[in-house]
């Protein structure tokens, strides 16, 4: 039996991808013994998410986990919802990880769903309670962290480094001042 847990980043943000984190492992695979610390992303520092995550990419390696992280942009989000974005992400990670929905079951974290033909579980507060929606929260962090900061590489004067897309004090002024970029969600921005 294959056990998947599923958890979002960048629901909020005002600019930047939502991310979708899918994680797989056998039954039977001890989790917490190969993720020291592990726990809720957003419960975590930076430093620890990354050296979960260097984990992770380790135990993949091994072919102990699978993980993927899907994205849906900016655009996406504007053009659909944001609904429909972590729908969109969601139903594509779990698919490629789990393409046959009786070999496994999905655990979610708050109201996420996993398509229909799969066995299912949404755990309110999954990601600070069970060990693979807390994996699939720091993958989905980490990734989307990352992503972000090739943002501000790219864009500096919006400051992306520091809030990652967050609508801070700062952002805002950044935006009023330089406009909106590519990045941006049209539909949560109200200036």
């Amino acid at each position: 039996m294959i056990l998947v847990g599923v958890d979002e980043a960048g629901r909020g943000p005002l600019a930047g991808p939502v991310a979708v984190g899918v994680v797989a492992v056998r039954e039977g695979y001890d989790i917490l013994a190969a993720f020291p610390g592990l726990n809720d992303s957003k419960k975590l520092s930076e430093k620890k998410r990354e050296l979960l995550f260097k984990i992770l990419q380790q135990e993949m390696k091994a072919g102990n986990v699978s993980a993927v992280v899907c994205l849906s942009s900016a655009r996406m989000i504007d053009d659909k919802g944001i609904a429909y974005a972590v729908r969109h992400a969601l139903d594509r990670g779990v698919r490629k990880l789990l393409p046959n929905p009786e070999e496994g079951k999905v655990w979610l974290d708050g109201s996420l769903k996993a398509p229909s033909e799969y066995t299912q579980e949404t755990v309110i507060g999954g990601d600070g309670l069970i060990p693979s929606i807390m994996l699939a929260s720091v993958a989905a962090k980490v990734t989307r962290d990352r992503v972000m900061l090739k943002a501000d590489a790219a864009y500096p004067l919006y400051g992306f480094r520091s809030h990652k897309g967050y609508g801070t004090k700062a952002h805002m002024e950044a935006i009023r001042e330089y406009g909106m970029i590519e990045e941006h969600r049209r539909s949560f921005i109200h200036i």
